[in-house]
């Protein structure tokens, strides 16, 4: 498999010409565009209780998903890695199972509050070793991510908003989350997977 990725397809070239924009996209890319995390991207990721996950599967049809958790659930793990957990969810893996189909991903990461920005792409790897479930509590599989392409956006149409509280959900160190209470829902006690 070819490695090397042009940063612009044909068809954004073709948007880029009709608006003559290509010379702005060509210098953004080359002043802000990068490969590997730098320290200030490493401190943003891991300060984030949430980002946006988009993925495709095999046809290429698209799926976007929120993740979050506490902040330091997503972790720069390398130079040009980031991983995160999966927890527990509605059993539906449209966004894993998409990994599994097409290792494709960007994920976004906003800051509602300053307000920022910062996307990565690359492609994903689900990894449920032991060493990586063992650095996230209640991690069902550990979502592994080699940038191939990290870049700040523009932040102009972030609409700022206040702090939120926490999830009850989310699984911390001596911590039991309680259940979510769709799982008791008539539809769907029955077909739900073993107790944990």
């Amino acid at each position: 498999m070819n490695e090397i990725r042009e940063t612009y397809h044909a068809g954004m070239r073709t948007l880029q010409d009709r608006f003559d924009t290509r010379r702005l996209a060509d210098r953004l890319d080359e002043r802000l565009g990068r490969g590997a995390f730098t320290e200030d991207d490493r401190e943003f990721i891991e300060s984030r209780p949430l980002f946006f996950l988009a993925t495709c599967d095999a046809h290429g049809r698209p799926d976007c998903s929120h993740k979050g958790g506490d902040p330091g659930f997503v972790r720069v793990s390398g130079p040009s890695e980031l991983m995160f957990p999966s927890y527990d969810g509605n059993g539906m893996f449209r966004s894993l199972g998409n990994i599994v189909a097409n290792p494709g991903v960007g994920l976004l990461f906003i800051d509602f509050q300053s307000p920022r920005r910062l996307r990565v792409n690359g492609r994903a790897v689900l990894d449920d070793t032991p060493e990586a479930l063992a650095r996230f509590v209640g991690a069902q599989l550990v979502v592994r991510v080699r940038a191939e392409r990290i870049f700040p956006n523009c932040p102009r149409y972030i609409h700022v908003a206040g702090a939120a509280e926490p999830s009850v959900y989310v699984p911390r160190e001596g911590y039991t989350p309680p259940e979510p209470k769709w799982k008791s829902m008539p539809f769907a006690v029955d077909v739900l997977p073993g107790k944990r």
